[in-house]
């Protein structure tokens, strides 16, 4: 393939495209705003071409850094000026073609006079000033308080290039990138390449690194400060990592690069091209937006999601292994090939997604991949899918302002249902084919959604244009239940018999979502062999429309259970018919199959959402079968749901003999799982984790108090991170002392990390005083607070069983929603409207919120779509009041 067009070539190529459109209209004017609109964006790809940068940078460790951005690129014509972005920087100069020349700059973009620039090869040089981000976007910059050094790190997803340097911003310019940096002498710099030479100077070192292949910009990074760095060349590709100093004893470098090892030999196999940028690092950063950042060969990932102060447990490694699986199949789908504009960007998420799980599955420990996926990812797009502000897969997306609006479960999860199913609709090795046919068409490219489907439909030969459409373009879960009647009866009503009828009948969502599907699924039915549930009969089917016979359970002994989704190949919410519904409440403990089980428990939590299923008999399910699991893996899932039944509970507000009994109840139970796994790490801490959950009685918050004491831990290790756990519940309920705990802990833990959690604890605390402080530095857009804190507030200071303090505010901060939207950025808005919206499981909240919905019509599109989500969340939760089969007073 052809990674590089020559330079003569590229200048031939500009030449002809220039003479045949000389008289073209010139381009409109660009929108005068911070951020860039996909029209003005299609508008500079298609006169711009073979852009390359030759950046150089100045890091002191001080809060401004220094940089000169050279920008070479072919220019189609010179009817109008171009733009070139550059977010709020002090420029010092400013050459175009050799000509120095005075900036017409609005702090967002320069924008470049016609009469400066030529048809053909432009080359400009910007030098300029600016401040380190502490946003988390951009070159971020943080001062560690353990031992004062600094460190810094980019991240630029979606559009943040242009807060380091001078760049067409947008993902369709892809480009070279030469890279120089000045830094301190003690300091590591990583980028995408390979540092070529290294020298002494004055004030440190000077660090260059060979040009990169063409990268969208997103995709480019450039890291630096005095990492701890581990290195492994046991494989293919060379490896590193890099951590802080202060927490390099919380890194366990051997699990990092035995996962990346497996990961890159199993991605060189399956997509049939080898790895493509010739070393791997990866990055522990702290203050990360996010989870992790697929930066070609640079790989950042947040400190607070894959560091611990005790030894990691099975689930956190898988977490591990799958994040590190999705971000290295980014380096194919994201970075070798990319998406064109911002409405692309589900392609490569899903498809990440979908990959990490198969890689998770096929070369670690973890087997059971694909129920995680089932157990979290599909739950979380199926409840997304469900919500009033569900959303096609594939969205416009007007400007990259609104690149990461629909950012969400959908756009992962979803996404990467959908091709799991398409894959075993095509078949594997079809679908395989498909995309390793893509990846080498479009290498160091950027395509479309019908080019990767295109790939996967000439793969099959078959057209996907009605699969596109149905599951692409249209929102919303469809429902699929059994229908069979048998000789005994309808639906088995009675024992014994055949089957003699049988078909799937599939529902949509809606009249504003009536679309039916059509995917291919598995059907199972089961019958009880000796207090067990076993399989009887599984007909592979593919079914579409509302009805679809199936012939192959005809004959089938009448079954106790039907599961129209067995072994999970489809993306639909199954409805489980009555008898098979009581089969899933009586006899859970008679299913041998752990994914079986764990759909079965989903069943039973989808009817307390759906009000179908009292919350009051699903935690009695629970505290009858949840002390039974044996499967790590599901017990997480299952203590979650239990976990989430009780916030409800406290949302409620119930204060009577039941809700108190059952608390109690809930408690004992995770008490006694700690009990009982004595000797078993993992599962003990699963069940301690639910314990500090659940803790709100005396009783439990007098034994947490004791085990912070060294009392009564049963063979727990009470590290670091337990202790500040239990400080924050201590303090949630206002335990006696619990303030003073917090400050002697600050005094022991001087980490970030630490302090984040002492933020935590002392802001979730019951105190008006405090929780009026702390909201009004969060609504403080101007707040020296770094963001990392300021999201912390956030996540922290309306805990469910407060409703009553946060009442206090409600209204308030409903009213003053519009004002901080408009006034605040993305990042911000992300963070704020997704906590800080209140919701009060009471009538009088929904209709708060009802009005709210009705007259904040301007709100930014990513802010209404979290105001209508709190509403229909607050109208479940008091429907799931309301059905209530226990007192509620």
């Amino acid at each position: 393939m052809t990674t590089f067009v020559p330079r003569i070539m590229a200048l031939a190529i500009a030449c002809a495209f220039a003479s045949n459109t000389a008289h073209a209209a010139p381009a409109p004017a660009r929108a005068q705003n911070a951020y860039l609109s996909q029209q003005d964006a299609m508008a500079r790809s298609a006169r711009i071409a073979n852009v390359d940068y030759v950046l150089d940078f100045t890091l002191a460790g001080k809060e401004i850094f220094a940089g000169t951005s050279t920008v070479s690129f072919d220019l189609k014509d010179v009817d109008s000026a171009v733009t070139l972005d550059l977010n709020q920087a002090s420029i010092k100069s400013l050459i175009v073609n050799g000509k120095q020349v005075a900036p017409r700059y609005n702090q967002w973009f320069l924008s470049l006079a016609p009469q400066d620039l030529v048809r053909g090869r432009n080359t400009v040089s910007v030098s300029y000033e600016r401040l380190h981000s502490t946003n988390g976007e951009g070159l971020h910059r943080m001062v560690d308080p353990v031992d004062g050094r600094v460190y810094t790190y980019s991240h630029f997803e979606p559009a943040a290039a242009h807060q380091m340097f001078a760049v067409f911003d947008q993902p369709d310019l892809k480009a070279t990138y030469t890279v120089t940096v000045n830094a301190p002498a003690d300091w590591q710099v990583v980028t995408t390449t390979r540092e070529s030479g290294i020298v002494d100077t004055a004030d440190g070192k000077r660090w260059s690194f060979p040009t990169t292949k063409k990268l969208s910009p997103y995709n480019f990074s450039l890291h630096a400060g005095p990492y701890q760095v581990w290195q492994d060349n046991s494989g293919k590709y060379p490896m590193r990592l890099f951590a802080r100093q202060s927490v390099a004893a919380q890194v366990t470098p051997a699990d990092w690069f035995r996962y990346t090892k497996n990961g890159l030999v199993f991605f060189d196999d399956y997509f049939g091209i080898d790895y493509q940028f010739e070393k791997y690092d990866q990055l522990l950063v702290p203050d990360f937006l996010y989870g992790a950042m697929e930066n070609a060969a640079a790989i950042t990932f947040a400190e607070g999601g894959f560091l611990y102060k005790s030894e990691m447990t099975a689930s956190q490694k898988s977490r591990l292994a799958e994040v590190i699986m999705h971000e290295m199949a980014h380096q194919w789908f994201g970075d070798l090939v990319t998406m064109k504009w911002w409405n692309g960007l589900w392609l490569n998420e899903s498809f990440a997604a979908f990959m990490a799980t198969l890689a998770t599955a096929e070369v670690t420990e973890f087997k059971d991949a694909w129920q995680s996926f089932f157990q979290d990812d599909k739950q979380a797009a199926y409840a997304q899918d469900q919500k009033a502000s569900t959303h096609p897969i594939e969205v416009p997306v007007p400007s990259s302002s609104n690149a990461f609006d629909n950012i969400d479960a959908i756009t992962y999860s979803k996404g990467a249902s959908t091709l799991k199913q398409l894959r075993h609709m095509l078949g594997e090795e079809v679908f395989r084919k498909g995309v390793h046919n893509y990846l080498v068409k479009y290498s160091w490219q950027n395509a479309k959604l019908e080019d990767f489907i295109g790939s996967l439909g000439a793969a099959a030969g078959r057209d996907l244009g009605k699969w596109t459409q149905d599951w692409l373009y249209q929102a919303g879960v469809n429902t699929i239940a059994a229908n069979y009647t048998c000789s005994g009866g309808h639906n088995g009503e009675k024992n014994g018999g055949k089957i003699t009828a049988f078909s799937l009948q599939q529902t949509a969502p809606g009249k504003d979502l009536p679309t039916l599907r059509e995917q291919r699924v598995q059907v199972a039915a089961f019958t009880r062999e000796n207090g067990k549930l076993v399989l009887a009969r599984n007909v592979p089917v593919t079914y579409s429309g509302a009805n679809t016979k199936v012939p192959g359970m005809i004959g089938a002994a009448c079954p106790d259970l039907v599961y129209p989704n067995y072994q999970d190949w489809g993306y639909v919410k199954v409805q489980l018919d009555q008898r098979s519904f009581d089969a899933a409440r009586t006899s859970l403990a008679g299913v041998d199959d752990p994914l079986l089980r764990a759909m079965l428990w989903q069943s039973l939590w989808d009817g307390v959402r759906d009000t179908k299923l009292p919350l009051n008999d699903f935690i009695e399910v629970a505290l009858a079968n949840a002390p039974q699991e044996k499967d790590y893996t599901l017990l997480g899932d299952v203590l979650g749901k239990v976990t989430t039944a009780k916030t409800y509970l406290d949302a409620m507000a119930l204060d009577n003999a039941w809700s108190r009994q059952t608390g109690k109840a809930l408690e004992d139970m995770a008490w006694q799982g700690v009990l009982d796994y004595r000797g078993n790490d993992n599962f003990q801490r699963r069940w301690f984790a639910t314990y500090l959950s659940l803790a709100s009685s005396p009783d439990a918050l007098a034994r947490l108090a004791g085990m912070l004491e060294g009392r009564g831990t049963e063979g727990l290790n009470i590290g670091q991170d337990q202790r500040w756990a239990i400080i924050a519940r201590l303090n949630r309920y206002n335990t006696a002392g619990a303030a003073a705990l917090v400050e002697a802990e600050q005094a022991r833990d001087k980490s970030d990390t630490g302090q984040r959690a002492a933020l935590a604890a002392t802001v979730v605390r019951p105190d008006p005083k405090l929780k009026a402080e702390w909201l009004a530095t969060v609504q403080d857009l101007q707040t020296k607070l770094p963001f990392s804190r300021v999201r912390t507030a956030m996540g922290s200071i309306y805990p469910a069983e407060q409703n009553a303090l946060a009442e206090q505010s409600a209204a308030a901060r409903l009213a003053k929603l519009p004002a901080i939207d408009k006034a605040a950025g993305p990042v911000y808005m992300r963070s704020y409207a997704g906590s800080m919206i209140p919701a009060g499981c009471t009538a009088a909240s929904v209709q708060r919120l009802a009005r709210a919905a009705d007259s904040m019509k301007g709100l930014s599109a990513g802010t209404r779509r979290a105001l209508l989500d709190t509403l229909q969340e607050d109208q479940r939760c008091v429907a799931i009041k309301k059905a209530l089969t226990a007192p509620t007073s």
